[in-house]
């Protein structure tokens, strides 16, 4: 249970309180923002790590898969509360998002009870809306101009309603696929 890739999903864990915490010491907005975004930058980079890791030494387990999306899960909806009370982020693409990985996880928990996991299984449009998400929310934890040319608070905002048109589209997806089953199962 206590493998490498395991290891680094807890990693992810951890890192929302420092993440969060970094907004309430007494530091200079700049060094905040940019302290915040490394962290977020490298906990992020952990998840495709500690997935290569698992599979490369062969190291995947039950627990580290449940795990995982719940490391994911809970980075991107700390930091997206965190923006939002920043004023970074508005407050509906925040409920469309975090709403959105509530019921998607539900709905993934259900078709397992069913035994219809593969009716929502792991889409391309859904890692999309997640890569989207992952370069939003550094870019807008960093809200400035990286190298003197790239407004991050600009295009963070952008990319971050991208993410939101992205999970609402990605939710219809999975429930289309899933709807067959989930009319069958509730009868």
């Amino acid at each position: 249970m206590w493998t490498i890739p395991t290891l680094m999903t807890l990693a992810r864990i951890v890192a929302i309180p420092l993440i969060v915490g970094l907004f309430y010491l007494p530091i200079e907005t700049e060094q905040r923002n940019l302290w915040a975004t490394v962290m977020f930058v490298v906990f992020a980079l952990t998840d495709w790590l500690d997935g290569y890791l698992a599979r490369k030494l062969n190291q995947s387990s039950a627990f580290g898969a449940f795990l995982d999306p719940v490391a994911d899960k809970f980075l991107v909806c700390a930091s997206l509360l965190v923006l939002v009370q920043l004023g970074r982020a508005d407050v509906l693409v925040a409920l469309i998002i975090i709403g959105r990985e509530i019921a998607i996880s539900a709905l993934r928990e259900w078709m397992a009870q069913i035994g219809a996991s593969r009716s929502v299984a792991v889409h391309v449009l859904g890692k999309l809306k997640t890569t989207v998400q992952m370069v939003a929310i550094p870019f807008l934890l960093f809200d400035g101009m990286l190298f003197g040319v790239i407004d991050t608070a600009l295009w963070g905002l952008v990319l971050i309603w991208l993410a939101g048109v992205l999970t609402v589209w990605s939710m219809v997806y999975y429930l289309q696929k899933a709807w067959p089953d989930i009319v069958r199962h509730a009868k």
